[in-house]
């Protein structure tokens, strides 16, 4: 089923990766395979609502042309996941494809094991069938540590050796990633803990609110710094954040600078494909509104080409593939006001103050971006579409005195700012009966958005 089918409700992305229906959260094990990219994600095949976690699936030859395929992972009754498939990544082991995922037994206390499937049939582009193994490859956290949560492996490469993060928290409230030995799938060694929450850097960029580092990811960027990202638990769900540092041949992980990887309220569990050339990461953006109101809950947001400036700091950018879904002419190329169209790709860049609206109630207020170059500030405000929570502006500090440029990328419901290559930020906007998509730009400032539609572009 193509992604691009029209949705029956006008808050639904219709080409970013959701499924066609029922519940979706993390991203899980992005991989590139006989000329596709795979995308794996928690998924509730029954219902709108987090429960029954299974592994969804969806595959693309370019990035924009997604296709649906039968759920990958499913629990095992009596098995180690019976209670759920839950997140962790994908592995080419001696060319066959195998999962590598967090199991949870009816019997947990909040500790995950860590479980392998294969591909059944590795030449099938698809990647259509999974086989389990019965029995998990660690069955929770090892001993002295007193772990209190355990999940989310992710296995990468350093120095020829192959090596495995786990997300953890202890039972002082001390979030931290475990680090394995695991040349063979099958047989994992504990090798220590490669970073917690007492790091000063990390503290310094995260603070000391979250009590569980979730869904972690090391890569090395093409600048050779590596990139740490973690998804910040603090008993819910809250943010994400990113350290970039030095992984050194005793795998060791000195962290030069952080800060949070998404500005926003709606980003969570990123995950990462390094590819030869670049780094991709997708995150799950979750629903601002009830659960179970509606037929479908939760999407990914577009893909990210993410990489580390001279300075340590993260430099991010939507993946070009993504100019395929313009129009093949802007809709607008001046400022002024103009009407906006459900999916838009919107590029502003300017020397001085500049105000983009968005959005518009009946009673005139407007969804803003507001840009300030000389201060380095950018500026979401949507004070009049409220939330449950406060729903204050969002503010990103970037380098002062510098032209600032925001791409902005609305799918539905789905907000995703790009303040240069420096910062983003991923909100969920619901229009209500009387707002008008509607943009307004200062006069000054340079301006181009396209309809984003079917690709069409080579």
């Amino acid at each position: 089923m193509s992604l691009t089918a029209p949705p029956q409700d006008p808050h639904a992305p219709r080409y970013r990766v959701r499924p066609p229906a029922n519940w979706m959260n993390d991203p899980n094990g992005p991989f590139r395979w006989r000329g596709r990219h795979h995308l794996f994600y928690q998924h509730n095949p029954d219902a709108p609502v987090h429960a029954n976690v299974h592994w969804g699936h969806a595959s693309s030859p370019d990035l924009v042309r997604w296709e649906h395929h039968p759920v990958a992972l499913a629990p095992t009754p009596g098995g180690p996941d019976e209670a759920g498939c839950w997140s962790g990544c994908l592995v080419d082991d001696d060319g066959v494809p195998t999962a590598v995922y967090t199991g949870v037994d009816r019997d947990h206390t909040g500790l995950g094991t860590i479980c392998l499937a294969r591909a059944a049939d590795p030449d099938d582009e698809t990647l259509a069938e999974w086989i389990p193994l019965p029995t998990p490859v660690v069955k929770g956290p090892p001993s002295g540590l007193d772990v209190a949560m355990f999940r989310d492996p992710f296995v990468f490469r350093h120095d020829g050796r192959r090596l495995a993060l786990v997300g953890a928290g202890h039972a002082d409230g001390t979030p931290s990633v475990l680090l394995y030995d695991c040349d063979d799938l099958t047989d994992w060694r504990f090798a220590g803990v490669l970073l917690d929450g007492r790091d000063p850097v990390a503290r310094a960029a995260f603070g000391d609110r979250a009590t569980g580092w979730e869904c972690p990811q090391l890569y090395e960027a093409r600048s050779g710094a590596w990139v740490l990202v973690v998804s910040l638990w603090d008993g819910h769900p809250w943010t994400t954040g990113y350290l970039t540092g030095r992984l050194d041949g005793d795998l060791r992980f000195t962290a030069r600078t952080g800060g949070l990887l998404d500005h926003g309220r709606d980003f969570y569990a990123p995950a990462v494909l390094q590819e030869p050339d670049r780094a991709l990461m997708w995150g799950w953006s979750w629903e601002a509104r009830e659960q179970g109101e509606h037929d479908w809950a939760g999407v990914l947001t577009a893909p990210r080409v993410v990489d580390v400036h001279p300075d340590g700091a993260l430099r991010v950018a939507p993946a070009p593939e993504l100019h395929r879904l313009q129009a093949e002419e802007p809709f607008v190329t001046t400022p002024g006001r103009t009407a906006l169209p459900a999916a838009y790709d919107l590029t502003v860049s300017a020397r001085d103050r500049t105000t983009v609206g968005l959005l518009r109630s009946a009673s005139g207020a407007e969804l803003t971006v507001r840009l300030d170059p000389a201060e380095g500030t950018v500026t979401l405000d949507r004070s009049d579409w409220p939330r449950k929570e406060a729903a204050e502006p969002v503010v990103v500090r970037v380098p002062p005195n510098e032209e600032l440029t925001v791409r902005v990328l609305v799918d539905g419901s789905l907000y995703e700012l790009f303040v240069g290559d420096r910062a983003t930020v991923t909100e969920r906007v619901y229009q209500r009966p009387g707002d008008t998509r509607e943009l307004s730009v200062t006069p000054g400032a340079a301006v181009t958005g396209w309809a984003l539609g079917p690709p069409t572009r080579g």
